[in-house]
């Protein structure tokens, strides 16, 4: 399974990225606008400087036309590099476009999935990650864990190399349901990522553990005091 962080923002992916195994970064003009104003190509070569060569980031076109899609993508690989995963939607001049940079060996992640369908015509068309839309479908009234489990099933049983990268996430519960489900991905907001350790029985535990350790080996002891 691989996390990744959905944010554009330079201090949390560092942050976040020395505590969390993250496997990638992905963004959309939702995400960027949260910082502001930025140089965006030079925003994004800063990303790509702070995870590394070796993980994945994921950047989103903005043209809705298959001719503009592609120049744009072509723009993201010459000014950030060649190594960018084009996020594009799965309309229809979505998947005109996937076919397109498929064909040309570039890295492409299929979002605004909202239906099974969607999701296959995205791995028939040969994307790289399909983006399942979680919280989204639900707010539709679509069971999102039913839409990853019948992807999940589709792309084992065709041989389809496509992963799943679940998004769209308000809450915990939806993230285990997605992995249970069949996500090989899920990408997190920061602070959805940090809530998933912010549990007060987690304290408790620890607290717990350090205070037999006292009743043992004395007040403020530690470990390294007992070193011969």
């Amino acid at each position: 399974m691989e996390f990744l962080l959905d944010s554009a923002n330079l201090e949390a992916i560092g942050e976040y990225q020395e505590v969390y195994p993250i496997s990638g970064v992905t963004t959309n003009p939702s995400i960027l606008r949260q910082d502001g104003s930025v140089d965006f190509f030079g925003h994004c070569r800063q990303i790509r400087k702070r995870i590394g060569a070796e993980k994945s980031l994921h950047v989103q076109v903005t043209a809705q036309d298959s001719q503009g899609m592609l120049a744009e993508a072509e723009a993201l690989l010459r000014h950030i590099d060649q190594h960018v995963f084009v996020k594009v939607p799965v309309t229809e001049e979505g998947l005109r476009t996937i076919r397109t940079l498929k064909a040309d060996g570039v890295g492409v992640t299929a979002t605004a999935i909202y239906t099974k369908i969607q999701g296959v015509l995205a791995g028939a068309a040969g994307a790289d990650f399909a983006a399942p839309y979680c919280n989204r479908m639900e707010h539709m009234g679509i069971d999102a864990n039913e839409v990853l489990s019948h992807l999940a099933f589709v792309f084992a049983d065709s041989g389809c190399d496509t992963k799943i990268l679940a998004a769209s996430f308000k809450n915990l519960g939806q993230v285990a349901g997605a992995l249970e489900h069949g996500a090989h991905a899920v990408t997190l907001p920061p602070a959805l990522l940090r809530s998933a350790l912010a549990m007060p029985a987690i304290d408790q535990a620890v607290n717990d553990f350090y205070a037999d350790w006292e009743a043992v080996f004395g007040k403020g002891s530690s470990i390294l005091d007992l070193v011969p």
